[in-house]
């Protein structure tokens, strides 16, 4: 099940890693996107923090970590079909083994009224 943040990042957890990315709500604001700039293995992330960067025809975006740890693995194919951010929902960005629990996150249902 996935979890919110107030900054439009996903967080779901499958067998201890924590996978991220960005809500349908954030890829339609963007618009076309570009270019994902994917962070480096093996970097530490914290929780609220720029993990990596997002470029579109709109803007620029910081995406946040959702949660404190280490990335584990990258989406490779965003290098070459950065789009798959805003076709598919389920595309993940970043891998995250977390060191502590992901706190303040909102469920799908909270995250839809937090939208309004």
């Amino acid at each position: 099940m996935k979890k919110y943040s107030e900054t439009h990042e996903w967080l779901e957890i499958k067998d201890g890693v924590a996978y991220v990315g960005i809500s349908r709500h954030a890829a339609q604001e963007l618009g076309e996107i570009v270019f994902v700039q994917l962070p480096e293995t093996g970097a530490a992330v914290s929780a609220g923090q720029p993990a990596c960067e997002i470029e579109s025809v709109k803007a620029v975006a910081e995406v946040n970590s959702p949660v404190d740890g280490t990335v584990t693995a990258v989406n490779t194919a965003l290098e070459d079909a950065p789009e798959l951010l805003s076709e598919d929902g389920d595309a993940w960005i970043f891998a995250v083994e977390p060191s502590s629990a992901a706190a303040g996150l909102m469920t799908e249902e909270e995250y839809k009224e937090f939208l309004g």
